[in-house]
């Protein structure tokens, strides 16, 4: 049974940075996407930044571009999102998920498995 966990999340001060991570197990990955998202409240889960377990290519929104960066360790099968500038609007869950295809995906729907999700709080 494929499991996601994340962990990473906490409170940060405007222009702070965190490292969130999401360990994946139960199931063979290669031909997986896995995407971060993020969800605040009254609001609908957007995603965030994405990479496939093969090959270098990652995507990612407009307002993560330049601050966010998305990693893989394939030997941890763990996945990291590196959050530098981080600002007040960037208060959010964040989830981790994964796309069954190494291709591209960046609507919630297209996933199938889910982190529970680590909480971000970015003071101002």
């Amino acid at each position: 049974q494929v499991q996601l966990v994340e962990s990473g999340g906490g409170l940060v001060q405007a222009g702070g940075s965190l490292r969130l991570s999401c360990a994946a197990s139960g199931g063979s990955f290669s031909n997986y996407f896995m995407g971060w998202f993020r969800q605040a409240p009254g609001k609908e889960r957007e995603f965030v930044a994405g990479m496939s377990w093969i090959g270098s290519s990652t995507y990612s929104t407009d307002f993560a571009k330049g601050r966010f960066t998305i990693s893989r360790d394939n030997a941890k099968n763990t996945v990291h999102l590196q959050m530098n500038n981080l600002k007040f609007e960037d208060t959010a869950v964040y989830y981790c998920a994964a796309h069954r295809s190494r291709y591209a995906a960046m609507t919630a729907a297209d996933y199938v498995y889910w982190g529970q999700g680590t909480q971000v709080t970015v003071s101002s």
